[in-house]
C-alpha cells in the first residue's frame, strides 16, 4: 500500500498512534518518548487525556536555551519553522499560511513523497473528498514561483507524477 499511513477511525487508538508516530522525524519521536516517560512519572495518569484540565487552553513557550529552533539551510535556501521564515539568497519570501505549511512539511521530510491525500490531511486537516488536487497544485505552483527567485536556482519542490510532491535538490 505504499509508505504512508492510512487512518481508519475504527482502528484502536494504539494502531492510529503507531501510524502517527511513524510520520514523525527521529528527533520528534525522541521528544515524544521523553514527554510520555516524564508524564508517567508525574502524579496524574491522565496527562495524555485531551480533557486533562492542566493542558486545556494553555500554551507553553519553550525557553530558547532548552529548545533550539528548527532551521534548515540548503544552499541559498534558509528555512526556520518557529520564525515562519523562508529566505532565498537572503531575500525574505512571503508565503501564505498554506504555502508555508506545505513547504514546512516537505522540507522537514526531504525526499519523502507526500500524496495529495496526505497533504490534505496533514495541512488542511480535512477529508480529501471536499477538496480537489487542483487546490494543492495551485498552492504548490505559487510556492514554487515564490522560492525560485532566479533561473539558476534548483526546483526545491518536485512533482511525483500522479502521486504528489517532495522536497529534493
Amino acid at each position: 500500500m505504499g509508505n504512508f499511513a492510512v487512518f481508519d477511525l475504527t482502528e484502536s487508538g494504539e494502531k492510529i498512534g503507531r501510524k502517527l508516530f511513524a510520520l514523525l522525524t527521529r528527533t520528534q519521536q525522541k521528544e515524544l518518548e521523553r514527554f510520555i516517560s516524564e508524564s508517567k512519572n508525574s502524579e496524574s495518569d491522565s496527562v495524555l487525556s485531551p480533557c486533562y484540565p492542566a493542558f486545556y487552553g494553555q500554551y507553553s513557550i519553550p525557553r530558547q536555551s532548552d529548545q533550539p529552533m528548527t532551521e534548515i539551510q540548503e544552499g541559498d535556501l534558509y528555512f526556520c519553522l518557529e520564525q515562519h521564515l523562508v529566505t532565498v539568497r537572503g531575500q525574505m519570501i512571503p508565503l501564505t499560511v498554506k504555502e508555508f505549511e506545505i513547504f514546512a512539511l516537505l522540507i522537514q521530510n526531504p525526499k519523502r513523497v507526500f500524496t495529495y491525500e496526505m497533504l490534505l490531511d496533514l495541512v488542511w486537516h480535512e477529508n480529501y473528498t471536499y477538496y480537489s488536487r487542483k487546490a494543492i497544485n495551485n498552492h504548490v505552483s505559487n510556492l514554487r514561483k515564490k522560492i525560485r527567485i532566479a533561473p539558476d536556482l534548483p526546483d526545491y519542490v518536485k512533482s511525483v507524477y500522479g502521486v504528489g510532491y517532495k522536497f529534493d535538490i
